[in-house]
């Protein structure tokens, strides 16, 4: 018996997970699990690492942060978002994801719903996570237990477009689940909810989302690379064409993260399993992921015309998170800059106000320096426009190296005119 009074647990609390969590917590009783203790401790302190909810939030939501599967069958309603991330040779590595199935699995219930959030490709819920959750729990699925999707939309760092300001995608396995899984996101969602007629539908719908935005990045690097070798600004040209109402405002750059940078691979992995073999999608990866080494091998040319001798040089990198004002590391495209730099023989020290040191460490081998503690470089990278890096004035930067100093601005924060102007030779994507 399928009823609409629901308890609602969130598996998985990260950049994705807790403020799910929170606005549901907000609302009533909710249940927030996570396999990191140290994190389940952290947050019963009303401590976020990631920077996505407040200590004032954690405080006004009602939820009991636990990594116990017996505190996780209080829930009758189980939402899991747990990452899925891509392997080393852009395979979908849907490990988190089964391995969640197995916790809900024994926390399962007759009567309970499963709804999944993480981002796959379509058939992944129905295919791979229901006969690991019938598995484990003993129960039938579409008789004891349901489940239905409802692909994230949290965008790490935006403190407008929030959890609960987006509309929300769901889907059930059945119009009974269907009808469930709309009202209880409804109940926190304000801006409420788009009911998609399948869960493939929905799996569908994320995959593509994303997608879409690679590629339109993917056009305006391949633009950018066109535009560096005629020695036009590629920024000048995006902004006179953004004066016509319907053109895109898209801007080249790095594309990391858990999402664009991923996500594609998803809906191409899938393809090449059914015998199609994606062209334009995966032109635009190859693109995306070629630009940090571009950007790199063009550090190095403007080192040569500014008068470096490059082997043995110093350049400082500013930013190594994903993106701006964000502490994510997940695939940061930063490291490609660093280790094609490193290729050429330049020392690269690196900065950043946001990213964890010891998971720079972890995660790049990376070693973060302190800004106050950066030795004088022949030249500067801005990486990641962290709002730090935006405010800094061409004497801040001019005091950060030593003769003809050289910018490099990988994101066009700068104003080549500017820079010019206190001798600074910029170069920007």
């Amino acid at each position: 018996m399928l009823k609409h009074d629901r308890i609602v647990s969130v598996i998985g609390l990260g950049y994705v997970g807790l403020p799910v969590a929170v606005a549901f917590g907000k609302a009533r009783k909710s249940y927030g699990f996570d396999i990191n203790a140290a994190r389940i401790e952290e947050l019963k302190r009303g401590y976020d690492r990631t920077g996505e909810v407040t200590a004032q939030d954690l405080r006004e939501a009602d939820i009991v942060f636990t990594d116990s599967i017996d505190v996780l069958r209080e829930a009758d309603f189980h939402i899991v978002a747990v990452p899925t991330p891509v392997d080393c040779a852009n395979q979908p590595d849907l490990t988190p994801m089964l391995r969640a199935s197995e916790t809900v699995g024994r926390a399962l219930k007759k009567g309970d719903i499963v709804v999944y959030e993480s981002t796959v490709y379509p058939g992944v819920t129905e295919d791979e996570c229901v006969p690991i959750l019938e598995r484990v729990s003993g129960l039938v699925c579409g008789t004891d237990f349901f489940v239905g999707y409802s692909p994230e939309r949290i965008n790490p760092g935006d403190k407008e477009h929030t959890f609960t300001k987006i509309k929300k995608v769901v889907s059930g396995q059945d119009q009974a689940t269907l009808q469930i899984v709309g009202d209880v996101y409804e109940s926190v969602v304000t801006a409420g909810v788009h009911r998609a007629p399948s869960i493939m539908v929905a799996e569908a719908a994320k995959v593509i989302e994303n997608t879409q935005r690679d590629l339109n990045i993917a056009l305006m690097n391949e633009l950018a690379l066109i535009f560096d070798r005629m020695g036009i600004d590629t920024n000048a040209v995006l902004e006179a064409a953004g004066t016509k109402w319907n053109f895109l405002k898209f801007q080249p750059g790095l594309v990391g993260g858990h999402c664009i940078g991923v996500d594609p691979y998803y809906l191409t992995h899938k393809a090449e399993k059914l015998g199609y073999i994606p062209q334009v999608i995966l032109a635009g990866r190859r693109i995306n992921d070629g630009m940090g080494k571009f950007i790199a091998q063009r550090t190095v040319k403007e080192m040569i015309r500014a008068g470096h001798n490059v082997r043995g040089v110093r350049i400082t990198v500013l930013g190594l998170t994903f993106k701006e004002d964000c502490p994510d590391l997940r695939n940061s495209k930063v490291i490609d800059i660093i280790h094609e730099l490193q290729d050429y023989g330049v020392e690269v020290q690196v900065s950043d106000p946001l990213a964890d040191p010891d998971e720079a460490q972890h995660e790049y081998g990376v070693t973060l320096t302190p800004s106050d503690k950066l030795q004088v470089a022949e030249a500067v990278v801005i990486a990641v426009a962290h709002k730090e890096y935006r405010s800094l004035t061409p004497a801040q930067l001019t005091g950060m190296m030593k003769d003809s100093p050289l910018v490099i601005d990988v994101k066009g924060v700068f104003n080549p005119v500017q820079m010019a102007e206190h001798g600074i030779r910029l170069w920007r994507l």
